[in-house]
């Protein structure tokens, strides 16, 4: 028997003794000792399997030496030595078992297929990876239906890195595009183009995701007739589609952008770098000139109304205490949540029955609930509630409602309900502030009432008509009581006399949604930050409470207390009197009698003469006769009002891709998780500018569960169709797919 040394070529790795390969333009060249023996290109897959699987069964080499010179997973190599054991080299030949759709190009299919030939598979090989023909793959390559992105070798985060420090000691970190900024500093360039670059692992590149849902909700709505474009490298399109980014992505305020990677950030808008805060500044500055922000919300407001008229005729109002803890001096508000009176300004929400918002009226000086509905808020509803009726309907049913208010008690007034209904016909709606003796458990029947969360729920109700009020400023409404089971009866009224009872119950039980919306925003969205601090002065007509005044009603308050409480142990004392035949004990008895009625003589004096004092100062007074020391300024709310706009926005769009996965994720709340995580995950961009198609591709998430929940959010994605903003691209998305299924990665191939 011949002996062969164990030689092998120069350059060549070591497989086992005699056995070695190298690679050569693109092929696998196998060697025993110095001889070729075996040879195949790089990419097809089966010849690796069968020569490799062969090697092994024949004692050539064993499974780990496989692994080691190859990269190859230990089950791949485990699964092809199997198959060579069983059927040899025809069992890697022969034809798959096929089903009956098998031939069925669908949506998830052709997503798969793109992301495959963008990873430089061929097309047979992507063919028998999601199990169709390879004529119809083909064939949809040649219509159009599927598209094949030319693979491009791109950039990664390191390289990215690198390249962005570098540039840091020309323009500063990321300004790789000098021409076209040096340009527009001169102002020889109007706005920088978006133009893509092929980039891996692009942080917070799952935000791209959101792009459609952004501009379905209005994010780009009317800023050409609104606003005005910018001067300089970055366009308005640019400025915007970042706030909404950053809202999605939680970066909370405008300096917290100065922890963010410029260049990361950049690759999202197709620019070299986002804008350093001041700059962006700046351009909040611009936006924000002339209450432009304000009449984009109006604008908003109307869109979001006449997208949804089947909900936009109910309406929910209460008022949210943003808070201040600046130097400057700010009136106080009551907040409830901790319970104080804290300096801050009043912002009155209006929400539609599931939480989302329709706009925000900001009060530095809180006139109260009614107030604000009488001169701002209902004003503009009448203006923008779509699908109101007619004056003629009005006329003809004198029960019939234009729309409907609802709030908490703080809105409680009969004369208010009065004349809502008698000026405009506006149903309100709100809890009982003063209900009356309970009612006969005899009345409430069990009813199942359609919560606005699609939850249907039984409760025990009954209903009664009942006036409220006194005569002159009295109204009859409709009060609705629920029946809890520990006896609880919980008090509703409302002028929807149109309406049964399970319908107002329903709406009324909804305002738990609000309340869930200003949990939600003060968490993710930082509604209560202060957007900037610039102080304007406070209108001269403005009417505060008098200090004086208001130190008058806390003495009266303090003497009322303290009346109360001596006239309570004097009757106390008066009901329990001493036995006469303990004469100490009765002389004390009477003693302290005395005293407490001396005592309630001196509070009742010093109580009149308050009050009397108190009848001669004016409870209101005008901003310019405060005192100098409790004079203020308000707040400048111009750059408030805008991102709060976006914010708006961006709360609408992740409800709204949330509404599409709810269904998989089990709740809303578990969509909104995920999206949360995939907004700040990494992804891939990859444009194919031949084509215009600017593919994002997502990193698959924790669990596969989770990445089935993407994939549905992904087929909704590219149903849309939409092109990034300000570009001819595409948008297209996909998903890193597994790289089992016999393709080898790129990294050992």
């Amino acid at each position: 028997m011949d002996v062969m040394l164990p030689l092998i070529p120069h350059g060549a790795s070591k497989i086992a003794n005699n056995l070695s390969v190298v690679k050569e333009n693109g092929d696998w060249v196998y060697f025993h000792g110095c001889l070729p023996v075996a040879i195949h290109a790089e990419s097809d897959v089966i010849a690796f399997r069968i020569l490799t699987a062969g090697f092994i069964n024949t004692g050539r080499c064993k499974n780990i030496d496989i692994i080691r010179v190859f990269g190859v997973s230990k089950s791949s190599v485990i699964r092809s030595v199997k198959k060579y054991s069983e059927g040899g080299a025809k069992a890697f030949l022969s034809a798959k078992a096929t089903r009956g759709n098998r031939t069925l190009l669908t949506g998830t299919k052709i997503a798969e297929a793109e992301d495959y030939l963008s990873q430089g598979l061929t097309t047979s090989e992507v063919a028998d990876l999601i199990g169709i023909k390879y004529g119809t793959l083909s064939k949809a390559i040649f219509d159009g239906r599927v598209k094949k992105i030319k693979q491009v070798n791109g950039l990664n985060k390191s390289d990215r890195s690198a390249i962005d420090a570098d540039a840091a000691s020309g323009l500063g970190v990321a300004c790789t595009r000098l021409d076209e900024r040096a340009l527009a500093a001169f102002g020889m360039l109007n706005i920088a183009e978006s133009r893509f670059e092929t980039c891996y692992d692009v942080s917070n590149g799952g935000v791209l995701a959101a792009l459609p849902a952004l501009a379905v909700n209005g994010l780009y709505y009317k800023v050409d007739k609104i606003f005005e474009e910018f001067d300089g490298y970055y366009s308005m399109i640019h400025i915007l589609t970042l706030l909404g980014f950053m809202a999605l992505s939680r970066i909370k305020t405008v300096e917290q952008l100065r922890w963010q990677p410029p260049g990361e950030l950049g690759k999202l808008l197709g620019l070299d770098r986002v804008p350093e805060v001041r700059c962006l500044r700046k351009k909040l500055s611009e936006l924000s000139q002339d209450n432009r922000a304000q009449k984009w919300a109006e604008e908003l407001s109307t869109k979001w109304m006449d997208d949804n008229p089947d909900i936009a005729g109910v309406l929910y109002v209460d008022g949210h205490v943003r808070l201040y803890d600046g130097i400057e001096k700010l009136p106080k508000q009551y907040v409830s949540r901790e319970r104080l009176c804290l300096k801050g300004v009043m912002d009155f929400w209006v929400n539609d029955m599931l939480g989302s918002p329709f706009f925000v009226v900001r009060k530095s000086i809180n006139p109260g609930m009614i107030q604000t509905l009488r001169d701002n808020i209902v004003p503009q509803l009448l203006k923008d509630v779509p699908n109101q009726p007619s004056d003629e309907a009005l006329s003809q049913n004198k029960l019939l409602h234009r729309f409907i208010l609802v709030f908490d008690r703080e809105g409680y007034s009969p004369g208010f309900f009065k004349e809502m209904w008698e000026k405009h016909r506006i149903a309100c709606m709100t809890y009982h502030k003063f209900p009356k003796n309970d009612w006969d458990e005899k009345e409430f029947k069990e009813a199942e009432v359609n919560l606005v969360s699609g939850e249907t729920v039984k409760m025990k109700l009954a209903e009664r008509g009942s006036f409220i009020g006194d005569k002159k400023d009295g109204v009859w409404v409709k009060e609705i009581r629920k029946l809890t089971k520990s006896g609880h009866q919980t008090s509703i009224i409302t002028t929807a006399y149109t309406l049964r009872n399970i319908i107002i119950a329903a709406y009324m039980f909804a305002r738990w949604c609000q309340e869930n919306f200003f949990n939600y925003m003060m968490q993710h969205f930082a509604i209560d930050l202060l957007a900037d601090y610039k102080k304007l002065p406070v209108s001269d007509s403005d009417k505060v409470v008098s200090p004086i005044w208001r130190k008058l009603e806390k003495a009266k308050n303090s003497i009322n207390g303290k009346l109360a409480t001596r006239k309570k142990r004097f009757a106390d004392f008066t009901l329990h009197p001493m036995v006469e035949n303990n004469t100490k004990k009765y002389h004390d008895w009477q003693q302290m009698k005395i005293d407490l009625a001396e005592e309630i003589t001196l509070f009742e004096t010093e109580l009149k003469e308050v009050k009397s004092k108190q009848k001669k100062i004016p409870k209101h007074i005008i901003i310019s006769e405060l005192p100098e020391g409790e004079q203020f300024k308000n707040l400048d709310n111009s750059k408030k009002n805008l991102l709060d706009a976006v914010k708006m926005i961006a709360y609408r769009a992740e409800t709204a891709m949330g509404n599409l996965i709810a269904n998989e994720c089990g709740s809303l709340a578990k969509a909104r998780a995920l999206l949360r995580d995939l907004f700040v995950s990494e992804a891939d961009i990859l444009p194919d500018h031949e084509n215009k198609i600017l593919m994002v591709r997502f990193h698959n998430l924790s669990t596969n569960a989770l990445d089935k929940k993407l994939d549905k959010l992904i087929e909704h994605l590219n149903s849309v169709k939409m092109k990034y903003p300000g570009t001819d691209m595409l948008l297209k998305y996909s998903r890193i797919l597994p790289a089992q299924k016999g393709v080898i990665p790129n990294s050992y191939k």
